[in-house]
């Protein structure tokens, strides 16, 4: 089945590198026309890069800086994103960070910012999304649904994490929020779903998986014995905006590996 994402504009938050990188490599591909958002002045050479790949490959697609925890900041970047390509199709709410410490140690700051980014950051983007479906209503022509909102979330929205109290918060309250937004516009044909990635190849888990030994207990657990990429995130990512998903929404799709069957009790725990 070809999925085609022709005549959409996809905008994906935190894209200038990792997981969103790769979403808007995956979109691109797929015919959308992506918007690479950046955070701060020192992504733009990462955003820059992302985007020349895609161009370079034939694709489409523009640069926009915006800190997503910042009410303005977000209200401009969709205001721009439309007066240059009229409206927005698919928003991708991966912005995130991490500042993880135990949490008798955890400064409010520590705190304030995961929430900040990672939570109020997809609460904002969804907002003025989804402000901007209802505004344009749905559109045949480029989507049986008027509009798709895709959360990143992750596995620790049902995994408990010691030592980072304030992300895996963050992650558990996008499922409350990824579930209320596609119950209350439902019956707009705007379609709400969150990706829930395990162990990703990317520098924000570097540690993880930068060397033999890290990779090896990295594997104890995950029963399909690889760590994901990517493109991984990015093929569902595309499935889940295409029409092939029309009837999919309020979901959680987790893909991990099997990371969440919990390996540790294959052999009674």
């Amino acid at each position: 089945m070809e999925i085609s994402l022709a005549n959409q504009v996809a905008l994906i938050t935190g894209s200038s590198s990792g997981i969103g990188a790769g979403i808007a490599k995956s979109m691109a591909k797929s015919g959308a026309t992506v918007i690479i958002n950046y955070p701060f002045d020192g992504a733009l050479s990462d955003a820059e890069t992302v985007l020349k790949e895609i161009t370079d490959e034939g694709g489409k697609g523009m640069l926009c800086k915006c800190d997503v925890s910042k009410e303005d900041e977000v209200i401009k970047m969709f205001a721009d994103v439309v007066s240059a390509y009229g409206t927005v199709d698919i928003l991708v709410n991966n912005a995130g960070i991490q500042k993880d410490a135990k949490f008798t140690e955890m400064t409010l700051d520590q705190w304030n910012a995961v929430i900040g980014v990672n939570l109020t950051g997809q609460f904002l983007c969804a907002r003025e999304a989804i402000k901007e479906f209802l505004k344009r209503g749905i559109d045949e022509s480029r989507s049986v649904a008027c509009g798709k909102i895709i959360h990143i979330s992750s596995v620790h929205e049902i995994i408990p994490w010691a030592g980072h109290a304030n992300y895996a918060s963050s992650k558990g309250a996008i499922r409350m929020l990824m579930q209320t937004l596609a119950q209350e516009f439902g019956d707009r044909k705007i379609r709400v779903n969150s990706i829930c990635p395990g162990a990703i190849q990317t520098n924000i888990n570097k540690n993880a998986w930068s060397t033999p030994e890290a990779l090896n207990s990295l594997m104890s657990l995950i029963p399909y014995n690889r760590i994901g990429q990517p493109q991984d995130i990015g093929n569902l990512a595309v499935f889940l905006a295409s029409d092939a998903a029309d009837y999919i929404t309020g979901t959680s799709i987790f893909i991990d590996g099997a990371m969440t069957t919990f390996e540790s009790f294959s052999e009674n725990g």
